[in-house]
């Protein structure tokens, strides 16, 4: 998800006006195929009742399918989300828009449950070398373009084509399958079309990472919890497995408890769902830009605490407004506190230390993910859905009055340090 606040190399740009106006172009053009790419890795979500109707496997086996695709952003991220520092953007970010195309294709071709499993899997793999390596591509274009401005319109762009682009995938998937023919199908041939003008538009923008005279030794990204701040970091991580468990939900189990336990079928309604989480989560990411870190994670923590039992509350009551604001209140709560997270981490860790610390923030936060999703589905096969959701809540709920014991520990370290 969001790393906008990743430090990335400096970039040794010509700042002329021409080669202003191309790294002003290029911010845009690559802003675009950074929605692009994870509007696509939600797709499948408003899609998976017609999957499950057609093929007939369970909830169970829809969250494997979702989780598949975490498991490809960890494996991703670990072993390539960092390359780009030495190789540059453009050597990354375009065999990773590839890696998309190629499971666009394989959605197209053969969607049977191997297949999808795989196309998963191979989105995954695009997405976790796509997140990091775009965040970092819009930071360094931003700087050339307006090398005396503040980092306030990459950080909102950022924000907006990574978190808002998970729900503009959905959004569209669902009004796509809703309305036009072949819904297993359009989808994918929409976004095939839109991932290949984005390899062609990355192509276009100017590189912003200059070779180094020897390249560094490969190696996968280091993971390390040993910072500065223990406490903190411990708080982020777990407040990042939250957050992602709150994500996870929405795009693996949300639509097809729509469709089934509240008897409304409509694509374009799951698909507005999801995209009213994320929308939510991006929105407020970005409006609450001003506060102080605990101030974002209290309103994290609130908002979650409230949002997820509202949205049991109108599981059980089978209430889609419930549920709906809901969900709106616990993805707001996630991105703020995902945010803080991810800001805590930053500041804690020692700048030759920052990728090891991201890479285990981010560990946790996908484990979110895909261990909460998967329990669901788990869950689903020995009792209703409504009695594993309250399973999840009581969970969730255990986490985050952990998450703010470990942050208040951290912030007493701190005082009593000064």
């Amino acid at each position: 998800m969001s790393l906008s606040t990743l430090t990335p190399r400096p970039t040794t740009s010509d700042h002329g006006d021409g080669s202003s106006r191309r790294h002003g172009r290029g911010f845009w053009a690559i802003a675009l195929a950074f929605l692009t790419a994870m509007a696509f890795c939600t797709v499948p979500a408003p899609l998976y009742p017609l999957y499950m109707a057609r093929d007939g496997f369970s909830t169970f086996m829809g969250t494997v399918v979702f989780a598949v695709y975490a498991v490809g952003v960890v494996i991703s991220l670990l072993l390539a989300g960092h390359v780009s520092d030495w190789v540059g953007r453009k050597k990354i970010l375009i065999p990773a828009l590839v890696l998309e195309l190629v499971a666009a294709a394989l959605f197209l071709g053969d969607p049977s449950l191997p297949v999808l499993l795989v196309a998963r899997l191979v989105s995954g793999l695009g997405i976790g070398m796509i997140t990091a390596t775009a965040t970092a591509y819009l930071q360094e274009l931003h700087a050339a373009h307006r090398p005396d401005s503040s980092r306030q319109r990459f950080e909102m762009v950022s924000t907006a084509a990574n978190i808002g682009g998970l729900g503009v995938g959905a959004l569209i998937a669902g009004f796509l399958a809703q309305y036009v023919d072949a819904p297993l199908r359009t989808p994918y041939l929409v976004f095939a079309v839109l991932l290949a003008v984005s390899i062609v538009a990355v192509a276009l923008t100017p590189e912003t990472v200059e070779a180094p005279l020897v390249k560094p030794a490969y190696r996968p990204q280091r993971i390390n919890a040993d910072h500065a701040d223990r406490a903190g970091y411990l708080a982020a991580a777990a407040a990042g497995f939250a957050s992602f468990a709150v994500f996870g939900l929405f795009t693996s189990v949300a639509p097809g408890f729509v469709a089934g336990a509240l008897h409304l079928p409509s694509r374009a309604l799951a698909g507005t769902i999801v995209f009213a989480v994320f929308g939510g989560a991006a929105a407020a990411q970005t409006l609450t830009s001003r506060l102080t870190g605990p101030a974002k994670v209290r309103l994290g923590l609130l908002a979650q605490a409230l949002g997820v039992p509202l949205l049991l509350v109108g599981m059980h009551a089978a209430s889609l407004t419930a549920f709906l604001v809901g969900g709106v209140v616990a993805g707001i709560g996630a991105g703020v506190l995902f945010k803080a997270a991810v800001g805590a981490v930053v500041a804690m860790a020692a700048p030759v230390r920052r990728g090891e610390a991201l890479a285990g923030l981010f560990l946790v936060a996908y484990l979110g993910m895909i261990l909460p999703s998967v329990g669901i589905g788990v869950a689903t096969q020995a009792v209703t859905a409504g009695t594993a959701m309250d399973w999840f809540t009581g969970l969730l709920l255990v986490i985050l009055t952990g998450v703010a014991l470990l942050f208040r520990r951290s912030a007493a370290s701190a005082r009593s340090a000064n």
